[in-house]
């Protein structure tokens, strides 16, 4: 069947429209970097792929270190200048940033779906939950503060691609907010055009915005370990994290949420219908998600049921080109997922997948692309169909990490001591769900397990606004945020001894 990419929703539109809107920020064929208070065309300019269909987009404008220093320098000067501006005068520019953004609200998505794969539903509520989240924190950021103050130097934030507006951007205008400049820098594997776009709009209000692009191990000394940063924000895997905390400065302030393998016990349960539409939802975005579920510890004994709940999901789910219609005035597709983050990735996990296998895992399903929605003859190679696995080797990445991807990994138990040691199996995650008929048996699993919050017949979230988000072992290291806790963690004041988090010295716990 021959299918079309949705009136007004190609590549070649989307840039065009960010282009004109920006000019400021762009040129014909990329993005520019922002410090010192001016867009600057400098850096190696490379160029990118969509994911969606493997056409060239433009890629970032790499800094060297030394410019990643004189980046950070001019931070500092941002810094000092707009902690110095009244909260009143604060919260009207991060408000009039938001109302502009909200504005072009549906251009920040295209961009989105483009750069980095999500559906249009997936990238509107990236966007949206941006800007609701700062809305709600521009209304309570006067009690959240009280007597608290900005701190001696800018925040510095690396992030991951999957959520550009709702974690890194959001972040970000809630640091300015407190009374912070903000370095943040594009993410190296998509996002480059719509951050681009939203810290344009940023910054013509007077927020004190640097972004920067390049690799996060040449720039790290300068946007980690560089003086002058007053907290370092981070988004991402161990190793890059472990790297991250050597570099860091003694006493600053740190944010680092890095994976886990996030499991979901299910022990004495019956209610399937309600788990296989659990399961359903969890494949949002392809499971590029640090909140997703890949793993599933299972009492042997309810094999057979989990089975007929989980497979016939895998069967149909939908997946596809997100902008491939039928007519060019159609409406978009409903997709469960589009393409993974680049064709690297898909074969990454297609060979850990295949190598599980060869080392003894037993596949309980294993989609193909034939099912998959595309344009004629369009490049598929970062399109990966569902997968399961039963008893991944101790061997195999797919037994112990997280694979950030539609792959399913599921572990058999005979014991509540077994279906505990196998879902802490990571050292520590950001979430945990069991599934149990009786809540008393579910609570006491829970809480061994060593996960920042365990869901009880029901998945967790990271949530923010009242909601405190971290992690348990190696999953994540210093303060804790979320609501009032986002703010503290990026202010100063009497009571930072008692911040939760964890951190390097003794430090108390927020109860969970």
């Amino acid at each position: 069947m021959t299918r079309v990419v949705k009136r007004g929703h190609s590549w070649d539109e989307a840039f065009a429209s960010a282009r004109a809107l920006a000019p400021e920020a762009f040129t014909e064929t990329g993005a520019l970097n922002h410090w010192g208070g001016a867009w600057r065309d400098e850096g190696r300019h490379a160029t990118a792929v969509s994911p969606l269909d493997g056409r060239p987009i433009p890629g970032p404008a790499a800094l060297t270190l030394d410019q990643g220093r004189a980046a950070v320098r001019s931070a500092l000067d941002g810094h000092r200048n707009w902690r110095r501006l009244p909260l009143a005068e604060r919260r009207a520019r991060v408000r009039a940033a938001v109302e502009a953004m909200a504005e072009h609200r549906d251009l920040l998505t295209l961009l989105l779906v483009w750069e980095i794969g999500k559906t249009w539903p997936q990238a509107a509520a990236d966007v949206d939950r941006c800007l609701s989240g700062v809305r709600w924190y521009v209304e309570e950021i006067e009690g959240m503060l009280g007597s608290r103050a900005s701190l001696e130097g800018p925040v510095s934030n690396i992030a991951s691609w999957n959520y550009p507006m709702s974690v890194l951007m959001h972040g970000m205008l809630v640091q300015a907010l407190a009374g912070n400049g903000v370095i943040a820098k594009v993410p190296s594997d998509g996002g480059l055009c719509c951050l681009t776009l939203a810290t344009a709009l940023a910054v013509r209000e007077g927020l004190p915005f640097t972004l920067v692009s390049g690799s996060g191990p040449e720039l790290a000394p300068a946007l980690v370990a560089q003086e002058g940063i007053g907290c370092v924000a981070f988004v991402g895997g161990r190793e890059a994290g472990r790297r991250v905390r050597r570099l860091l400065r003694p006493g600053t302030r740190h944010i680092l949420e890095l994976e886990g393998l996030n499991c979901w016990g299910v022990w004495e349960f019956s209610d399937w219908e309600t788990l296989s539409a659990q399961i359903r939802k969890g494949y949002e975005y392809a499971k590029q998600r640090c909140t997703a579920y890949p793993r599933f510890v299972v009492q042997r004994g309810l094999f057979d049921r989990f089975l007929a709940a989980h497979r016939p999901v895998l069967e149909s789910l939908r997946f596809g080109h997100p902008l491939a219609v039928e007519h060019p005035g159609d409406d978009l597709p409903e997709l469960d997922f589009g393409p993974l983050i680049n064709a690297a990735k898909a074969a990454e996990l297609r060979g850990k997948v295949d190598d599980a296998i060869g080392a003894g895992a037993v596949p309980l399903y294993r989609g193909g692309l034939s099912q998959g929605r595309f344009l004629p003859g369009q490049d598929v190679s970062a399109y990966l169909p569902p997968s399961s696995l039963l008893h991944p080797p101790p061997s195999s990445p797919l037994h112990h990490a997280e694979p950030f991807g539609p792959v399913d990994s599921v572990v058999l138990v005979d014991s509540e001591e077994e279906l505990v040691h196998a879902m802490n199996v990571s050292n520590g995650s950001l979430v945990a769900a069991v599934s149990c008929d009786d809540e008393r048996t579910a609570a006491r699993v829970a809480g061994h397990v060593r996960a920042f919050k365990v869901g009880i017949n029901a998945p967790r979230s990271r949530g923010d606004r009242h909601e405190v988000f971290g992690g348990e072992g190696a999953s994540w290291l210093g303060a804790f945020v979320g609501g009032e806790l986002l703010v503290r963690a990026v202010t100063q004041g009497a009571d930072d001894g008692t911040m939760p988090g964890n951190f390097p010295a003794p430090r108390h716990r927020l109860p969970v």
